[in-house]
């Protein structure tokens, strides 16, 4: 009878160290969302599932072209992709991205690009002043993202810029259908 308490108790005691390990690591490191809507298309789908890097950004400043998760709102989350960072200009002019006046390419792009009609642009032309804020460059603590589908997408050109506070972390990492396991490179 004492043994089979003792080999309960460890069941339990192993369960809650699980259950507190998942908990930890769902809390502050990594987790998952559901891509929604067709705005980072053709690089994401509508329902890919990824792992959501949480703690990245603690110790390394974003890069162009990361692919982020942040909060839009209080109930939803966007994902969408870094383009510009804190101190830079950004523009783009006839479908071309400029970063402080220099042409950035965007590979991400080319196969949306060639699927375009020559006389609709992808991007519509915009520069940083135009959006909400009016700033003249990115401010400290602050990324513009985009949308890969520029022409379907809700991002910094109607939201404004995103505050690192409301980045819940980087993804790249697509688990789910089988079919698009894939680790996204920029």
């Amino acid at each position: 009878m004492e043994k089979l308490k003792s080999e309960w108790f460890d069941w339990i005691k192993a369960l809650l160290i699980a259950f507190g390990l998942f908990f930890i690591i769902r809390t502050f490191f990594f987790a998952p969302i559901v891509v929604d809507g067709p705005s980072m298309m053709p690089t994401l789908r509508d329902g890919d599932q990824m792992i959501v890097n949480k703690f990245i950004y603690q110790i390394q400043e974003p890069n162009r072209f990361d692919i982020v998760v942040f909060h839009a709102s209080d109930r939803k989350d966007f994902i969408k992709r870094i383009v510009g960072l804190p101190g830079e200009h950004v523009s783009v002019e006839d479908d071309q991205l400029y970063v402080d006046g220099e042409k950035v390419a965007e590979p991400f792009l080319q196969e949306r690009k060639e699927k375009m009609p020559s006389y609709q642009p992808l991007t519509g032309d915009f520069q940083l002043e135009d959006l909400p804020g009016g700033y003249e460059e990115i401010p400290e603590n602050h990324v513009l993202v985009l949308g890969d589908n520029r022409n379907n997408s809700t991002d910094s050109r109607i939201l404004g810029l995103v505050s690192m506070d409301q980045i819940v972390g980087k993804t790249s990492l697509i688990y789910w259908p089988l079919d698009r396991i894939q680790i996204l490179h920029d």
